[in-house]
């Protein structure tokens, strides 16, 4: 038997490395050795995270001695953008927001407890858009009614408040528009969270169902599933759908349209999930307070504003926005409730007051009204909300 000779590529080859057309593997690292490098690389990033919350520290002594103020989120969203600018991967662009906007949240946690004020109770979409937005390090306070959010921030008891403005399918929130009115505390940011329902129950089959609880507006929006699978089930209107959820709870035999927030908080089964007829479902939740935040670049502009009730005004007062060039995003009217027949509209357009463009065109506009109210610039959200 004869032996073929080896060549020199095989010759060579090493334990643990193989020749497959001319390429070559490494050695395949051990996952205790990997994981070792990953509890150094924890231990490092912990380390960094607690010095730049030292440093957060010093800056909030600083503001407090010169009575600025905590948060300030067009510095905010520069940090966030730089760094999803930096990212080079393999890590998300929204998860470097994410995890970047928990830190900045912990960061204005150690400078002054903040209070926020929200439509409550808790589990309802106004609670999960105030956590996505606030963070886990603020005190979270819920109200019975969106006038007693205004008042806690007007009052000064808390230093934001969190109300629904607009639904994508059910239109503006009328009594948050009223309040604007009444009220001299300003718009600081938008929030756009996705709204789903599901069917939460003690029971686990939907012929069991007798009675369901719900918002009105969560009925509205469940109408044809509803319609569909549980058509002779009585509606019962509740305040919230965290209320819903709460009923049904200590109820057999019914049901609530709610959140899988509300399932986990008291202990129900989701008996169907996204029962919501649209699914594009989008809410505008807007951020109260006292501030006046700066330009970011990509901001928005509300006013409220009253026309004379003679024909054409509406364009008049409308018209030095085309004229400059600014897109207007959103019109909406509402009764004064002083006079009737007549009405305020409220509008966003794109833009900051601290834009010479956006001020000037203002100013025009006001010669033109009989009352013109500016409610706030803040930074412009993406209409992407998140469940």
């Amino acid at each position: 038997m004869v032996s073929l000779p080896v060549n020199d590529k095989e010759a060579d080859l090493k334990p643990g490395i193989e020749a497959e057309n001319g390429s070559e593997t490494a050695p395949e690292i051990p996952i205790s050795q990997l994981r070792e490098e990953i509890d150094a690389i924890d231990d490092e990033i912990l380390g960094l995270i607690n010095r730049r919350l030292t440093l957060a520290q010093e800056i909030g002594r600083a503001k407090a001695r010169k009575g600025s103020q905590v948060i300030d989120k067009a510095r905010e969203i520069r940090i966030l953008n730089r760094l999803s600018g930096r990212n080079a991967g393999p890590l998300a662009d929204y998860a470097v927001k994410q995890i970047f906007a928990q830190i900045m949240a912990a960061s204005k946690d150690l400078q002054t407890s903040q209070r926020v004020s929200y439509l409550g109770p808790e589990a309802t979409f106004t609670h999960i858009a105030t956590m996505k937005h606030f963070g886990l390090g603020v005190s979270l306070i819920p109200q019975p009614s969106i006038r007693d959010v205004f008042k806690e921030v007007e009052k000064g008891a808390c230093h934001y408040g969190v109300v629904p403005v607009e639904n994508s399918i059910e239109g503006a929130v009328n009594h948050t528009l009223d309040l604007f009115f009444e009220s001299d505390l300003k718009i600081c940011a938008e929030i756009y969270q996705t709204i789903s329902h599901d069917l939460l129950s003690r029971s686990s089959s939907l012929n069991e169902i007798r009675t369901i609880f719900s918002h009105p507006q969560a009925f509205a929006q469940c109408r044809e599933w509803l319609r569909k699978y549980l058509p002779d089930a009585e509606r019962v209107e509740c305040n919230s759908t965290s209320d819903a959820a709460r009923r049904a709870s200590n109820t057999p035999d019914t049901a609530a349209i709610s959140s899988s927030e509300a399932a986990a908080m008291y202990h129900l089964q989701v008996l169907a999930s996204r029962i919501e007829d649209t699914a594009r479902n989008t809410t505008r939740f807007l951020i109260i307070g006292h501030d006046e935040v700066h330009r970011t670049g990509e901001d928005k502009t509300s006013l409220m504003f009253v026309t004379s009730h003679i024909p054409g005004a509406l364009y008049k007062v409308l018209k030095p926005l085309a004229d400059s060039g600014i897109n207007m995003v959103k019109l909406e009217s509402r009764p004064t409730k002083h006079e009737n027949w007549s009405y305020f509209f409220f509008a966003d357009v794109e833009g900051h007051l601290e834009d010479r463009g956006v001020s000037e065109t203002i100013d025009r506009m006001g010669e033109l009204c009989l009352f013109l109210k500016w409610l706030g610039s803040y930074p412009k959200t993406q209409e992407r909300g998140e469940r």
